[in-house]
């Protein structure tokens, strides 16, 4: 396929007039047309730019990852393809070791067939967590960081975790941070660290921050914790719930003037009350309460978001943030943070032909 007459996402995270080239038989970029007959689709001067890519979701459409189930995992992937969402972290919560097993295994039950978003792999989000920052995790099943959990966990994935959240202050973070920086990204959060503690994780290999400001000390002028932490180690990369509540808009705004837009991965945060009515769910064995936009638990903690990556997006356009930064946000930026911006995130050749259409409102217009 060639599309024309678009204004092409590109390397250097600008728009250009030009042709993009996708081989359809491998659903790859290419830098040039596979064959003289090639389907032609005309973007009508859309903006053409990659599917966007979501680190940090739970579930959707009334499914949860922690269900276990490789159906509704399935019915999350349609969900999310269907809103330009094409690939994604299946994001776990705090349970059990043997749940979490029969969890992993259920990601490589999705499709890859251009209806379902993408699994790019597992983010991790418990049990290595605060108790005095839980959120929405369930407490009775939080633990220090083990190096052997992790190990069994990460074979019954099939190799498949890509981040994993950890508050460093516990007993064995530093151990585990040394241990396995080189093979999956850890990100701080959920923590109760103070700024000091914060910047030896990074310094030893952390380079990521898990929904920046929310589960974690108040940036504050005298305490800076893992806001300033993150802000001051260059290699880091912090994620944002754009949902409109989780974030005040002049934060969400401050924090790309603070990271730059190399830094800033724009998350949902969804859960299973994502694209559904207003009504009661569940989220890590604790009850969710869904009105409107917000989800909450009975004591009125956030609980996760009810807003898929695409809205996320939107609102931060709507923010007055940058076309450029914004698009890096939801789709160059989290690629990389999992190590995976030479496959997803990009329409540079041999990537994969995740492909969106939006109008001039920013609305979509088509997913291919």
């Amino acid at each position: 396929m060639i599309i024309r007459n678009g204004l092409v996402w590109g390397d250097d995270f600008a728009f250009h007039e030009k042709d993009l080239y996708i081989d359809d038989a491998t659903h790859t970029i290419v830098d040039k047309p596979v064959s003289e007959n090639e389907e032609v689709l005309d973007a009508k001067g859309n903006y053409v730019i990659p599917g966007l890519v979501d680190v940090h979701i739970h579930g959707a459409k009334g499914h949860d990852f922690c269900d276990a189930n490789a159906d509704g995992l399935s019915e999350i992937a349609a969900y999310l393809h269907s809103c330009g969402v094409t690939s994604f972290c299946a994001t776990s919560m705090t349970l059990p070791e043997n749940q979490l097993k029969e969890i992993f295994e259920t990601v490589s039950g999705v499709p890859d067939d251009g209806n379902h978003a993408y699994v790019a792999g597992i983010h991790m989000e418990g049990p290595f967590l605060s108790p005095a920052k839980k959120g929405a995790q369930k407490e009775s099943y939080l633990c220090n960081p083990s190096i052997d959990v992790f190990c069994r966990l990460s074979e019954a994935s099939g190799g498949k975790i890509k981040l994993i959240t950890i508050a460093p202050e516990l007993p064995g973070a530093d151990k585990f941070i040394e241990k396995f920086h080189d093979d999956v990204a850890i990100s701080l959060g959920h923590s109760t660290a103070s700024y000091e503690i914060a910047s030896k994780a990074f310094a030893a290999g952390a380079n990521h921050a898990t929904h920046l400001f929310n589960a974690m000390p108040a940036f504050h002028h005298r305490d800076p914790g893992i806001v300033g932490a993150a802000a001051d180690a260059p290699h880091a990369m912090a994620e944002i719930i754009c949902d409109g509540i989780h974030i005040h808009p002049a934060v969400i705004r401050s924090v790309f003037r603070m990271f730059g837009d190399d830094r800033v991965i724009l998350i949902s945060d969804a859960m299973r009350a994502t694209g559904m009515a207003d009504g009661t769910y569940e989220l890590g064995g604790q009850t969710v309460y869904k009105k409107g936009r917000f989800a909450t638990l009975a004591d009125g903690t956030l609980a996760g978001s009810a807003t898929n990556l695409f809205d996320c997006m939107q609102n931060a356009l709507s923010f007055g943030l940058p076309l450029e930064s914004v698009v890096r946000a939801v789709t160059y930026n989290p690629a990389k943070s999992i190590g995976m911006e030479k496959i997803i995130g990009s329409l540079t050749p041999g990537a994969r032909a995740d492909v969106l259409l939006l109008n001039k409102k920013y609305e979509l217009e088509r997913v291919l």
